[in-house]
């Protein structure tokens, strides 16, 4: 039996803590270590651990400096065959590890699996954050096998298979611990949002394989760190999809899809002002104006990465079949566009 490590990266979250941590230890024990890495929350966290779960290793950082750097730091400090990456705000159910690691086990090049992910508060639909494997289009869009944009699918057995993705969730993604070091961790200037995939798409070029595995499942609250609506999240979300495009995609696509993707930015920003949100056309303007100014580090990370060509990206743009064409389901899509 390999040796695992659940990890949950928590910042203010008592309250998920007490909800969840339970549950988790409950279909834990015996098959998984539970440690709990603090982001120097400022709500008791550590101390509600301290005097309730005495058994839960705890890793103190000592600043939040967001989901990236949080996790690196405390990776750093856990031996252990796989990582479980693991949102504080998710249910997990009985039997949720043993498959992830069973299918892992048969194959070497899958360095990293999630389970299927669904909704707390609708347990019959997948939740946003993953739901049944992540995938991009061409132009960086990111979506998954039942969920499109706001579009959340009912889970009637239609995503049963296990099967190759673009990339796994960060809400729950088990990762082979030697790989994870051997790339870097995510990348600390992502702060959060978007450097699941980064990752994954960093593995994928050097040949590993990222799976979605259905016979496991846990529940996400989702939202837990920023409000769905905030002008923080949109700055993340446009200026990480930048930075992930630039240093992943081939060189025969680079300057193409990076030129598109600043104009499909900018019509998405003047959109959000006639809109009324304001502070969300400003913060993509921040976040090219962020993209520009650390073009040069992002191509000395591009130069250690040498992208090619990956699998399981949709080769049209998603936005078009989805708002033109109104395909609102993963299975709406032609699955020869995905190569």
């Amino acid at each position: 039996m390999p040796e695992i490590a659940v990890v949950i990266l928590n910042y203010n979250g008592k309250a998920y803590l007490e909800r969840y941590l339970p549950v988790l230890l409950q279909h834990s024990r015996g098959i998984a270590g539970v440690i709990v890495a603090d982001n120097a929350s400022r709500d008791n966290s550590v101390a509600f651990l301290k005097e309730y779960y005495p058994e839960v290793r705890v890793i103190k950082n000592p600043r939040n400096e967001g989901f990236s750097t949080g996790y690196n730091l405390a990776l750093k400090q856990i031996e252990a065959d796989y990582y479980v990456l693991l949102n504080s705000d998710i249910e997990v159910t009985a039997n949720w590890i043993l498959p992830v690691i069973d299918l892992m086990e048969k194959d070497p090049l899958i360095a990293a699996c999630q389970p299927k992910i669904k909704a707390i508060h609708a347990p019959g639909h997948f939740e946003y954050a993953g739901a049944g494997g992540g995938f991009i289009d061409k132009f960086g869009y990111p979506f998954c096998r039942g969920r499109i944009f706001q579009e959340i699918e009912e889970d009637q057995g239609q995503y049963d298979d296990a099967v190759e993705v673009f990339w796994a969730s960060g809400a729950c993604m088990f990762v082979r611990a030697a790989l994870f070091h051997q790339f870097g961790g995510l990348d600390d200037s992502f702060f959060a949002h978007m450097e699941e995939i980064d990752f994954c798409w960093r593995m994928k070029n050097k040949g590993y394989k990222i799976m979605y595995c259905p016979d496991a499942v846990v529940y996400h609250v989702g939202g837990g760190t920023l409000p769905k609506i905030s002008s923080r999240k949109t700055y993340l979300n446009f200026r990480n999809n930048l930075s992930l495009l630039y240093k992943n995609l081939p060189q025969n696509r680079l300057f193409r899809v990076i030129f598109i993707r600043l104009i499909l930015d900018g019509v998405a920003s003047i959109k959000f002002l006639v809109e009324g949100g304001f502070g969300d056309f400003l913060a993509v303007a921040r976040a090219h104006l962020h993209f520009y100014r650390k073009l040069p580090s992002l191509a000395m990370k591009r130069e250690k990465i040498k992208p090619h060509k990956v699998g399981q990206m949709y080769q049209k743009n998603i936005v078009i079949q989805h708002f033109i064409k109104k395909k609102s389901k993963f299975t709406d899509l032609d699955p020869a566009d995905f190569s």
